[in-house]
């Protein structure tokens, strides 16, 4: 995926960020419109709307289907914005591109499904759209970056080049802050793997609700993401579809102009004796861990020869809740500290492993 286009060229003019924002369902003419057209007043140029909805469950609201193309179509013809809509199958992918659709974006549910995608991909290559198109690709619902690159290379491997990708957040099961949890580190990866593949940040996905969208915005921007994808409603309360997590075009207005934009493209001299020391003190941190692990090779052989227990979780459970609570004094988050210590001690456990297969161990793993 080298030979990207800008997703977005001759309408905003590629001035960062790319906002793209509209409801989340299109629920009536009269609604669609109405947002459409606060949204223009505030400045932004790209609407969406979803018109097919995958549901968790039978029941809920599932779009109002093809009959909100035209819809769309005539938000185009109106306000002059571009205009988006989900796709999760060949027939939304023919429907969507015979009306005219702009922008194609596909969601974590259906990019988590191959089988979906290659349907997709067939469908987008058979239309002789695929260079004109724009499709972003949403994350997958579980925390897969290889899953993610796959979908992305299937729409690639289509013809389009003006590709995206969406970080809306990972699934995970429980009660959390944000709906779906960031796992910043993964389209961070995927941005090292493909630097020219623009990621657009969806606010509304991760945080679940309207109050997150602001400081979840600010920080897509400090980390350097193309653009933003935001639910917005003129109605938000009353909204058919993830009222809790949409705001108004004009509360829409006023979180974008209070966003920081850094400029992504300054030269970095300036950092670089903090980066050189990061790197001192990356080496450090290396040197203490070989320390800790020669003690726990050796504590393994204390172990074999006392013929005492392989794991002892009370000491395992009280080192990741007392270096939490030391990190979090510290300004570190507990859930950092202990996915570090975890890490350390599951290292520690497969160097004993491999001292035992050598005849000096038991390879009994302890938590240190």
């Amino acid at each position: 995926m080298k030979d990207l286009k800008p997703i977005i060229d001759d309408v905003t003019g590629c001035r960062r960020p790319i906002i793209i924002a509209g409801p989340c369902s299109a629920e009536s003419l009269e609604q669609v419109m109405t947002t459409a057209k606060g949204l223009k007043e505030a400045g932004i140029d790209i609407f969406r709307a979803g018109i097919w909805k995958p549901r968790t469950r039978p029941g809920g609201f599932e779009g109002v289907g093809v009959v909100g193309l035209p819809w769309l179509k005539r938000v185009h013809e109106e306000t002059g914005m571009r205009v988006a809509t989900e796709i999760a199958n060949r027939g939304h992918a023919q429907a969507a591109l015979e009306a005219g659709i702009d922008i194609l974006w596909i969601g974590a549910r259906t990019s988590a499904n191959p089988f979906a995608m290659q349907e997709i991909a067939d469908a987008i290559a058979e239309s002789g759209l695929a260079e004109k198109l724009t499709v972003l690709v949403k994350n997958p619902v579980n925390p897969d970056l290889e899953l993610w690159i796959g979908a992305l290379q299937r729409i690639y491997n289509a013809g389009v080049r003006r590709l995206g990708g969406i970080h809306r957040g990972f699934t995970a099961y429980g009660k959390h802050a944000y709906r779906n949890q960031p796992q910043w580190h993964i389209p961070f990866e995927l941005a090292r793997r493909y630097p020219s593949l623009p990621i657009l940040c969806d606010p509304s996905h991760i945080g679940g609700h309207r109050e997150l969208i602001s400081p979840l915005c600010q920080q897509a921007m400090d980390m350097g993401y193309e653009g933003l994808i935001i639910e917005s409603h003129c109605n938000p309360d009353e909204a058919w579809s993830d009222a809790a997590q949409q705001v108004t075009p004009e509360m829409l207005a006023v979180i974008l102009d209070g966003l920081t934009i850094r400029d992504v493209r300054q030269t970095t001299e300036s950092l670089g004796m903090m980066r050189r020391e990061i790197d001192r003190l990356d080496n450090e941190l290396i040197e203490v861990l070989n320390r800790r692990m020669a003690i726990c090779r050796d504590i393994g052989r204390y172990k074999m020869e006392h013929r005492m227990p392989i794991v002892q979780t009370g000491r395992y459970d009280d080192i990741l809740n007392s270096r939490a609570r030391a990190g979090q004094e510290m300004g570190m988050s507990p859930e950092f500290m202990r996915s570090v210590f975890s890490s350390v001690h599951e290292e520690s456990v497969r160097q004993q492993i491999e001292v035992h297969k050598k005849g000096i161990t038991d390879g009994n793993g302890c938590a240190l």
